[in-house]
């Protein structure tokens, strides 16, 4: 896929891949790229995910059109809608804004976390989730819960020395064109409990992942950890109705 899309060549050597070579394509076609792309990303962030994973049903000597076609269809349109809706919704309050996708910190090799989009301080967390069950109205309830927040925060966290100058996080809620940001000290003190000094935050957070977590397996052994309990608290809000998708033929 990636020697496909000129990403690398016979030596195996990286190259960047500059998207507005395929800016004629029709919509499916990228469409099927992307969830192509996701698919071969999902193992290297969870290798257990594999086993689940579409990619085990192409065969050998399967090609780049192969692994395209794993897209359903429907998923086809549902990306679809959601680039449209991001259009509408996300890029207009992030225009001319510097930004990174994908972006990596110190201490992402500390957690192999890999948050999934830097907007001029502000880091955001795509979700795609459907919701609660839809009302009579169509508006459902989301909730995100603490495990969630502690994940938004660990991002935040893993960048030690503050180089993205961070002082905003939150979510994009893909299918409902919903962004919801907050200020990130003041969410750290919401969940601490007390007001938490950014620098001291970061620099416990390093401290705990190179030194006091490695010790603490070491300790106990990881195989004989037991189940950490659910974390409480949670933030509840209400989502708009689902817009309505407009079909798009696949390729």
């Amino acid at each position: 896929m990636l020697y496909a899309l000129g990403g690398v060549d016979d030596q195996l050597t990286l190259h960047a891949i500059d998207p507005t070579v395929w800016r004629d394509r029709p919509d499916p076609w990228m469409a099927r790229l992307c969830y192509a792309l996701a698919l071969l990303v999902e193992p290297l962030r969870n290798p257990a995910a594999l086993l689940g994973s579409r990619l085990i049903q192409l065969t050998e000597g399967a090609g780049p059109r192969d692994l395209a076609a794993l897209a359903t269809p429907d998923e086809v349109t549902d990306l679809i809608a959601m680039r449209d809706l991001a259009r509408e919704t996300l890029l207009p309050a992030l225009a001319g804004q510097p930004g990174e996708s994908g972006p990596t910190f110190a201490g992402s090799e500390d957690l192999h976390a890999y948050a999934d989009l830097i907007v001029d301080g502000l880091l955001l967390d795509i979700k795609a989730g459907q919701g609660g069950s839809p009302r009579k109205d169509g508006t459902r309830t989301m909730s995100l819960s603490r495990p969630d927040l502690d994940q938004l925060l660990g991002y935040a966290l893993l960048d030690y020395p503050d180089e993205y100058a961070l002082h905003s996080v939150g979510y994009y809620l893909a299918r409902y064109g919903t962004l919801i940001t907050w200020p990130l000290v003041d969410l750290c003190a919401e969940l601490a409990g007390h007001p938490i000094a950014l620098p001291d935050a970061h620099a416990a957070f390093r401290q705990v992942l190179r030194e006091e977590l490695p010790a603490y397996w070491t300790r106990i052994g990881r195989h004989e950890a037991s189940p950490s309990s659910p974390a409480t608290g949670a933030i509840q809000f209400d989502l708009p109705p689902k817009p309505t998708r407009k079909h798009s033929s696949a390729i």
